[in-house]
């Protein structure tokens, strides 16, 4: 059957809920939306929407035709994206991924790279979720914790985070101040509210520290910085991010088991790119400036 036309009109009438805004989203006529609607009805031999007052809304066997069509759309749009990181010239999209902690390094690197380059159009993705390169989902990951084993990824060591335990000043005057290991166990932690997580940090706190002094727990390292800057309790912070914050008291200084490696990770069909490799050359030569 070629009605990918037809399929890919009933997607957008689906979201919408309406013809008219799958017609604004299409570009065409509402006539247009109603003809391909009627013709792919015809061929399959089954409604595929209920029409009502308000509108439009998929019926059981347009729910199954529909999550195929949003697959479809999808894997194109992925397509797209590694398409247009390709050729000689640095244009089009740069996607760049990483841990929202390092936002306040990577943000202005990439305003200095847009500076140089001023056809590139920037997306800097820092959702907790891993971006699949393969998919082309990003262009340039940066990672942290083990080094990356995807097949068809080139991994590169980009820099190491110092990670040190800290508290703020308004906790340590109400709690006193550790002497070390030793002494900690008066006191409370903030840390992950996820018991799998693989940084080095939160593994040693689960071994050396008794659960019931978790006290405060966090989904993202966002929430990690408030929480210990608010006085929740000790807890670890990158000594880059600490020392935005004089407020904050170093309670124990880094420790290599604690540090956190980070790795740049790149899809192998687009490394060699002219626009990737434009950037990770200014990426290594920015982050040696200030790391």
């Amino acid at each position: 059957m070629d009605s990918w036309d037809e399929i890919r009109t009933a997607y957008h009438v689906a979201r919408a809920g309406t013809v008219s805004g799958a017609a604004q989203e299409l570009g065409v006529h509402h006539a247009t939306v109603i003809r391909h609607i009627d013709t792919l009805e015809e061929q399959m031999g089954v409604r595929l929407f209920q029409r009502h007052a308000r509108g439009y809304t998929p019926t059981e066997a347009g729910a199954d035709l529909l999550r195929v069509a949003q697959a479809t759309d999808d894997q194109f749009a992925q397509l797209a994206g590694r398409i247009r990181g390709q050729g000689d010239k640095v244009t089009g999209d740069l996607v760049v991924t990483s841990l929202a902690s390092f936002s306040l390094v990577m943000t202005p690197i990439l305003v200095r790279f847009q500076r140089e380059h001023p056809e590139v159009s920037v997306r800097y993705l820092t959702a907790s979720r891993l971006f699949r390169l393969e998919y082309g989902e990003a262009h340039v990951a940066i990672r942290a914790g083990s080094p990356p084993d995807q097949p068809d990824n080139v991994v590169q060591k980009l820099s190491t985070e110092c990670i040190a335990l800290y508290a703020s000043q308004d906790y340590i005057t109400a709690n006193g101040m550790p002497k070390g290991d030793d002494d900690l166990a008066g006191h409370r932690f903030v840390s992950y509210d996820e018991p799998q997580s693989r940084a080095p940090f939160h593994q040693w706190l689960k071994d050396n520290i008794a659960p019931k002094q978790v006290t405060f727990k966090v989904a993202d390292d966002g929430s990690m910085h408030e929480a210990i800057l608010a006085g929740a309790g000790l807890g670890f912070m990158l000594k880059r991010m600490a020392s935005y914050h004089p407020e904050l008291v170093q309670v124990l200084p880094a420790r290599e088991e604690w540090a956190a490696p980070l790795w740049l990770v790149t899809h192998v069909d687009l490394h060699r790119t002219a626009k990737v490799q434009t950037f990770l050359k200014f990426l290594k030569t920015e982050m040696a400036a200030v790391l």
